[in-house]
């Protein structure tokens, strides 16, 4: 079994209206040094097999049409050794 870390991210000049939130909410605390929070996804999986070069393949493919939307966000993939 290979254990995969999917990361995905809104892309650079794409409007985050969740981490303005949080960082307008983390100013109300007496946090004012938060310049600026951008808000994403991280999902961790188990792919069935013993190929890290295919499960790779298959998982940036299912990331890429089911786990991030690629025309506003980025999506990067790790392979977790070991686990």
């Amino acid at each position: 079994m290979i254990k995969a870390r999917i990361y995905v991210t809104l892309k650079p000049g794409v409007l985050d209206p969740q981490g303005d939130a949080v960082r307008k909410s983390a100013h109300v605390l007496g946090y004012r040094q938060v310049e600026d929070i951008r808000i994403g996804k991280f999902i961790e999986l188990n792919w069935e097999g013993d190929d890290p070069a295919a499960a790779l393949e298959h998982i940036a493919k299912l990331s890429d049409q089911l786990l991030a939307n690629p025309v506003i966000e980025d999506y990067r993939v790790e392979l977790v050794e070991g686990a």
